[in-house]
């Protein structure tokens, strides 16, 4: 008989690619996911996994246990729902992951739609960037992930997920006050391709959106400075430090006195935002009126 408690270990460490950081994750030590692994390999009868000098790695049938490790740990998620529901799951704690924007966007008012409808729901947040909450899900740390998508992203049919998306917003060119494009109506990206460049970090799935559309106008962005908060972005471009993209959301309610905000011309770069939990889980009593009340928050 398979504990799927080992399968939930073997699914982090294909994630993670290393029993160090699968181990972390989970909140157990190494020695511990080590001894669950030989444990299911001793249940299955096969070596599940292989060791080297870069990590971890499935051997052929680790890979065929981990396709249908997601349908079983899916299935798991759609049982415990169920019963919540028998159970009324009227009360109880939904923590979600969101990066900034998403928590001014819709986690809030989200909050606030909950507390009037669904009062004893209550909703724990936490501030992560897209790429960090998804593992975040994954790892049971949090129950939803207000997330962009962005490359290496799980894809919207990950067996792993349940995607429900929220909304799409294009990035407007921030531009020094003095800039030489300031008094254009529409800013063309291939004139930044000599300027200096301010933006998010590598890893940031807006960093991601912004070296995309640079390229597809057929130049690498020069990236000067980084910071993953726009208010620094923006604070640099009045400063006359350099340009960037940052998504329109963002610049809301933002000290715009230094610099000139244009919408790019042609076809914008537009950051998708979504909402994801663990496949089986959007079922749950607790989480189901969450994702509605996100969906209605970004509808408005």
């Amino acid at each position: 008989m398979i504990e799927a408690r080992r399968l939930h270990i073997l699914r982090a460490v294909a994630d993670h690619r290393t029993v160090t950081a699968a181990a972390a994750a989970l909140y157990l030590t190494p020695s511990a996911v080590s001894q669950q692994l030989t444990a299911l390999e001793q249940e299955t009868g096969h070596r599940l996994v292989e060791r080297g000098a870069k990590g971890v790695r499935l051997t052929p049938a680790g890979e065929i246990l981990l396709s249908h490790t997601n349908a079983v740990l899916a299935q798991l998620e759609r049982a415990e729902a169920e019963l919540a529901a028998y159970g009324s799951g009227e009360a109880g704690t939904v923590t979600v992951a969101a990066f900034a924007t998403g928590i001014a966007q819709v986690v809030a008012p989200a909050v606030a739609r909950l507390a009037a409808k669904a009062p004893g729901i209550r909703i724990r947040v936490r501030d992560a960037e897209g790429d960090a909450s998804l593992p975040m899900v994954l790892d049971r740390q949090v129950d939803v992930a207000v997330a962009v998508e962005y490359r290496g992203a799980p894809p919207a049919d990950d067996p792993r997920l349940t995607h429900v998306p929220l909304y799409a917003e294009p990035f407007d060119a921030v531009v020094p006050l003095g800039h030489r494009l300031a008094d254009t109506p529409e800013v063309p990206l291939a004139e930044l391709a000599k300027d200096a460049w301010i933006g998010p970090y590598p890893g940031n799935p807006c960093h991601d959106v912004v070296v995309l559309a640079c390229e597809s106008a057929g130049f690498q962005p020069r990236l000067e400075h980084s910071s993953d908060d726009f208010r620094a972005v923006v604070a640099l471009a009045a400063a006359d430090a350099g340009v960037a993209l940052v998504p329109r959301s963002a610049l809301c309610g933002m000290d715009l006195a230094g610099v000139v905000v244009r919408p790019v011309d042609g076809v914008a770069p537009t950051r998708r935002v979504f909402a994801a939990v663990r496949r089986g889980a959007e079922g749950h009593p607790l989480i189901r009126p969450v994702l509605e009340a996100l969906g209605e928050a970004a509808r408005t």
